[in-house]
């Protein structure tokens, strides 16, 4: 039986993971950047110009997402620390997108490199 630590080796052997000292160039090349975190992580903070797809509704959204129809659209995904972001980065290849690229430790190592984060604020209406 395979664990949940088996299942992100076996993703992140087939997927094409980008170093923190490459991701800038990345974001700047991407068309979408998609943080696959849950809501709450995304709401506490986030890479700047990142939209929220959570890796449990991800094939779902994406295929809403008409911008995002061609297959050759070029998706950079992160999470936490890489597991999530290698498993939806196979998901969106097996549905058929060409240019998937994951962040190597996710939003912790981007945040621990002191790299800026974005959070969204809900106004104040008092």
């Amino acid at each position: 039986m395979k664990t949940a630590h088996d299942l992100v080796a076996q993703a992140k052997a087939q997927t094409h993971e980008i170093t923190l000292a490459q991701a800038d160039e990345a974001i700047r090349n991407a068309d979408v950047l998609i943080d696959v975190r849950e809501a709450d992580e995304y709401a506490s903070g986030h890479l700047p110009g990142a939209v929220h797809m959570s890796r449990g509704l991800l094939e779902f959204k994406i295929s809403a997402s008409p911008e995002l129809a061609a297959r050759d659209v070029n998706i950079v995904v992160y999470c936490k620390t890489s597991g999530r972001a290698a498993m939806a980065a196979v998901q969106l290849h097996a549905m058929g997108y060409l240019n998937v690229s994951s962040i190597a430790g996710g939003f912790d190592a981007w945040v621990a490199a002191g790299k800026p984060t974005a959070k969204h604020t809900l106004p104040n209406f008092e």
